[in-house]
């Protein structure tokens, strides 16, 4: 398949999806069910299986199941997940801790994620051996190294973070990301399973919340800015954008996963997925446009915190490669909005 097709409209094979609840998750399912993927998806419950399924509409003959793994990072959790009749085709494993703050840092977070990859490696390579690649979510926390900067990021860049580094909460999560992702190259290029790898390190992402979020304290920590402006929890004082001002569309994550599933060359590639800048008064501004009846929510227009000597990414690969072509700001905050505003009702 050329990178820049879209996908056909019924595709056959059937892939495993971790993480189901997931912000990303979610828009991965409805790429795969809308060409014709046969999905199982991991949740840590039945009620939150039961209701990622009740989510899709199956009239229209969309195939759709869950399989609950409560502790991602328990020895053998995937074990039993990823035996199918009929078996696996694919995997995109999406389920990780995402969180800043940390009672434990490596019970937490740098155990769930590290083992959590590598532990649904080990089940893929002993138990469901049809499985012909892995699509693994990383993050561009894996990629770069505040406050060291280099003039551009690309796929060749590694985040700098120490596991001693960890300990601290500020980093815990970065460092997870890091550590994950290096553990699952590592065991590709050690075990030599029949399968190969992809990841997808996308920075901050935005977009319509999903249709299984059960309220409003689940809602990703991305998408949370755009809620606090929508909510008034910035009218006094807006806060700053730092640390990070990139962002992408969540559509476009779900696109690059499935892509990096289904083109050839994708296999054995880092995809660094962003799509642009942001500013938190830039967000302020988009929904004060196109969202006059909010404007008694928002802060008052004031100076842009958008650094003027940013660094520079270059997410060619996954143009090139993908065929991913970006979603701008505007759509991605007001699409936001609207899936915010539908939610609150």
């Amino acid at each position: 398949m050329a990178a820049s097709e879209e996908l056909p409209k019924t595709s056959t094979g059937k892939v495993l999806l971790t993480g189901g609840t997931g912000f990303i998750a979610s828009h991965v399912l409805d790429y795969l069910l809308d060409h014709g993927f046969d999905v199982v998806v991991t949740a840590r419950s039945d009620e939150k299986g039961q209701r990622i399924v009740k989510s899709v509409d199956q009239s229209v003959g969309k195939k759709v199941s869950y399989v609950v793994v409560e502790d991602i990072a328990q020895e053998g959790a995937f074990d039993k997940a990823v035996q199918s009749d009929p078996p696996f085709d694919f995997v995109i494993h999406t389920a990780s801790p995402y969180q800043l703050h940390f009672d434990n840092p490596i019970a937490d977070c740098l155990d769930p994620a590290v083992k959590g990859t590598t532990g649904i490696l080990k089940s893929i390579q002993a138990f469901a051996p049809t499985v012909k690649r892995v699509v693994i979510t990383s993050s561009s926390a894996a990629i770069l190294s505040p406050p060291n900067h280099p003039k551009v990021y690309n796929e060749s860049s590694w985040s700098d973070v120490t596991w001693d580094l960890a300990m601290n909460p500020q980093h815990t999560y970065r460092a997870s990301k890091k550590f994950a992702e290096k553990a699952a190259w590592d065991y590709v290029t050690t075990s030599k399973p029949n399968f190969d790898l992809a990841t997808i390190n996308n920075t901050y992402t935005f977009g319509p919340v999903p249709r299984s979020l059960a309220d409003a304290s689940n809602l990703n920590t991305s998408n949370r800015r755009i809620f606090d402006l929508v909510k008034g929890n910035m009218r006094e004082a807006i806060q700053p954008t730092a640390p990070v001002f990139t962002f992408v569309d969540v559509r476009d994550v779900a696109l690059a996963h499935v892509r990096a599933m289904t083109v050839p060359e994708a296999g054995g590639k880092r995809f660094y997925v962003v799509g642009g800048f942001f500013s938190n008064p830039k967000l302020a501004g988009i929904i004060r446009a196109n969202f006059p009846t909010l404007d008694g929510r928002l802060p008052v227009e004031g100076a842009d915190d958008f650094p003027a000597d940013h660094w520079e990414f270059d997410n060619s690969r996954s143009k090139e490669v993908l065929g991913i072509e970006y979603t701008g700001l505007e759509k991605s905050v007001v699409d936001t909005v609207e899936s915010i505003l539908r939610f609150e009702e």
